[in-house]
């Protein structure tokens, strides 16, 4: 008994070091999926963003939806009494489709001017709004800010008070930040069963540059 507890012991502890190296695995892939799916997220936030004012412009040029303007013909009737009135009178079909003609060329030049001002404000007011910064930039911008490293927790309090209309959740920072660490921008240190992040000194100074020019350009585009 005591020569087969060896070999027993022995696969015992290969299969717990395997089942955790799997575990691991496994954790980091759900890491990076979940930091895939919150970029994705943000680029469709975006497109939502950019189609709304593209929206609001063709309203404002008087555009109506392709769908809506297709008209569909219909040459044949089956009543006779129909067909038989417009074979005899073809004079008459014609006349409406004339008196329009004239009328619509004196009306179109006032029309014109008034919707070259409105996309001249429709335009002016898409420019004027500022872009809106994506997570990833949010997080690294923080991160540079700070002096000492910060946690997910205390990452996820200071943009949910930053920028409140986001809806901001602590597992979501959590997968960004791991993002970040897996590409470099980011540093992970653990003190304990705590995680903090940090940001490397030339990555720090790029986004401390990006935060300041980022007002300079808003006041801009404002005038």
């Amino acid at each position: 008994m005591p020569d087969s507890a060896g070999p027993v012991t022995e696969l015992a502890s290969q299969y717990v070091s395997q089942v955790t190296n799997d575990l691991e695995h496994n954790l980091k892939e759900q890491e990076r999926i979940a930091a895939e799916i919150a970029a994705l997220q943000e680029q469709l936030t975006t497109l939502q963003h950019d189609h709304a004012i593209l929206l609001s412009m063709r309203q404002a040029l008087g555009i109506t939806a392709p769908t809506g303007s297709v008209v569909v013909p219909s040459p044949r009737e089956k009543s006779g009494g129909t067909r038989g009135t417009e074979a005899k009178k073809p004079g008459a079909a014609k006349a409406p489709a004339a008196r329009p003609a004239p009328a619509g060329t004196g009306a179109k030049k006032p029309a014109r001017k008034k919707t070259t001002k409105t996309v001249k404000t429709a335009a002016t007011k898409a420019t004027s709004e500022p872009a809106r910064p994506t997570l990833v930039e949010l997080v690294r911008r923080h991160l540079a800010e700070q002096n000492e490293p910060r946690s997910a927790a205390e990452v996820t309090e200071a943009l949910g008070r930053a920028h409140p209309e986001r809806g901001v959740q602590t597992k979501v920072v959590r997968a960004t930040l791991e993002n970040l660490v897996a590409r470099n921008g980011a540093h992970r240190t653990k003190q304990g069963s705590s995680v903090f992040y940090s940001v490397p000194g030339e990555t720090a100074e790029r986004a401390a540059t990006d935060a300041a020019a980022e007002p300079a350009e808003g006041t801009g585009t404002g005038t």
